[in-house]
């Protein structure tokens, strides 16, 4: 028995292994974009199938489509969306023609799950055939584009609660530590006392600052250029087709779909997906400003800061025994790295279409389906395993406080800000304390020196002691 099919196209002829469901578009996408091991995100491929069955399920109840066909085509959807044949979608992220070849792949093996579905052998294109069935009233143009808003669209509500979630991991650390009087830094110098959960408010306010901001973008991506076919004027798809494939899209999605009101609009430009990326870009930068703080306070334990205590997951050297590594936070800052690094190539890739197609789509949904995946993913290992167990250590936060200068600007109103100053020097010329040269001097009496540094009153607006 021949195990191998001869498929055709206007290039030539290719032999075919019977046991795969892709065909020849597939294969000649696997030799000429073979430049990595990287697939196609399953998510893009799930969201492509879901597509096609909702066109599928349009073009039956219109007549366009034999009944047969269609079932048979839907049938072999919902057997791909259940999890079965996930290993035949093997078109490299990177590739050129705007995703025509993900798109082929798709159709192909839809088609080849069909025709055996039907009885028939794979590559027997007469009983279901890629394009002229699978793909009806379709173009890559407006199923790539639909496909990627779905798919972010479920990939960026999992990123909102992952940063919902670290929001309350922040919001507990900043009730749990609100007693707690510590010195606060600026520009890596003593500077001010502040409450340890004073430093935890502002990054959960940062953090629930861009949580807002990626659940109310969602917005942007619900507009679907579906039936606009290859430039969005809608040429081969039916005025009926168009908003009966829209309505089935939102039922079978769950999603508020709309259909754009001008598709060649939302079928060349890109900017949506700039937008969207443009939040993760803040939000990894607010979560690499919170790595870097966490890693500095927590930094020693012995030699440095050592305010923090940073939970411990592993052993952090190969030599150096004993030592234990902030992996968790250098790990959320190296996502966030790469997250701007995405940011950088959509912007590229969005800004270079030209006229009334954008060829670099597969750049943009390769980096933004990365993105967002990185930051749920990686956002919630940061909260628990990092954040939920993050511990004080009290008496270094008392140490470093007193130890420092900090306390000298709350006594300018009473000594002013000259004799502060002299007091500042020579506490760190003779190693020795603010407290310690102000009660040895009789400087301040005792009950409103005490008055003045009570740590509520000198993390609080006002003059302390007043």
């Amino acid at each position: 028995m021949d195990n191998f099919r001869v498929e055709k196209d206007m290039l030539g002829e290719k032999k075919i292994s019977n046991d795969i469901y892709y065909g020849i578009n597939t294969l000649r996408a696997i030799e000429n974009f073979n430049i990595s091991k990287k697939s196609v995100n399953f998510e893009l491929i799930e969201a492509l199938v879901l597509v096609k069955k909702a066109c599928a399920l349009a073009n039956k109840k219109l007549n366009q489509l034999d009944e047969k066909k269609a079932d048979a085509i839907i049938e072999a959807c919902n057997r791909i969306l259940s999890g079965d044949f996930l290993d035949q979608f093997i078109t490299n992220s990177l590739q050129g023609g705007a995703g025509t070849s993900t798109n082929m792949n798709v159709n192909e093996v839809i088609s080849n799950i069909a025709i055996e579905i039907l009885g028939g052998k794979k590559g027997e294109y007469n009983i279901v055939h890629p394009i002229e069935d699978v793909n009806m009233s379709q173009s890559t143009n407006d199923v790539y584009p639909t496909a990627l808003r779905i798919a972010s669209i479920g990939l960026l509500r999992k990123t909102s609660e992952a940063f919902s979630r670290l929001q309350d991991s922040l919001q507990d650390k900043e009730n749990e530590f609100s007693h707690i009087l510590k010195l606060g830094r600026t520009e890596l110098m003593d500077a001010l006392p502040i409450m340890v959960g004073q430093e935890f408010g502002a990054f959960a306010r940062a953090i629930s600052r861009d949580r807002w901001r990626l659940y109310k973008v969602e917005e942007r991506l619900r507009e679907v250029n579906i039936g606009g076919t290859a430039i969005g004027t809608g040429m081969n798809a039916s005025q009926k087709y168009i908003f009966l494939v829209t309505d089935i899209l939102q039922n079978l999605t769950g999603l508020g779909l709309s259909r754009s009101d001008f598709p060649i609009d939302t079928t060349q430009n890109m900017d949506v997906f700039v937008e969207v990326s443009g939040l993760l870009k803040s939000a990894a930068v607010n979560l690499i400003k919170m790595s870097n703080d966490l890693r500095l306070l927590g930094s020693g334990p012995k030699g440095s800061i050592g305010e923090l205590i940073i939970p411990p997951v592993q052993t952090g050297s190969s030599i150096m025994a004993g030592k234990v590594n902030p992996v968790i936070l250098e790990m959320i800052a190296q996502v966030s790295m790469k997250v701007i690094a995405n940011d950088t190539a959509i912007t590229l890739a969005a800004s270079s279409g030209q006229l009334e197609l954008n060829a670099f789509a597969p750049l943009i949904a390769d980096s933004l389906l990365d993105s967002l995946n990185l930051l749920e993913n990686g956002v919630n290992i940061l909260n628990d395993k990092c954040i939920i167990d993050i511990k004080v250590d009290l008496e270094q936060c008392r140490s470093n406080l007193e130890n420092s200068t900090a306390l000298a600007t709350a006594l300018v109103h009473y000594i002013g800000y000259d004799r502060a100053s002299e007091i500042s020097r020579r506490a760190i010329l003779e190693n020795r304390t603010i407290k310690d040269i102000i009660e040895s001097e009789n400087l301040i009496d005792t009950a409103l020196l005490k008055k003045i540094l009570n740590p509520f009153t000198l993390t609080s607006p006002g003059i302390p002691g007043k």
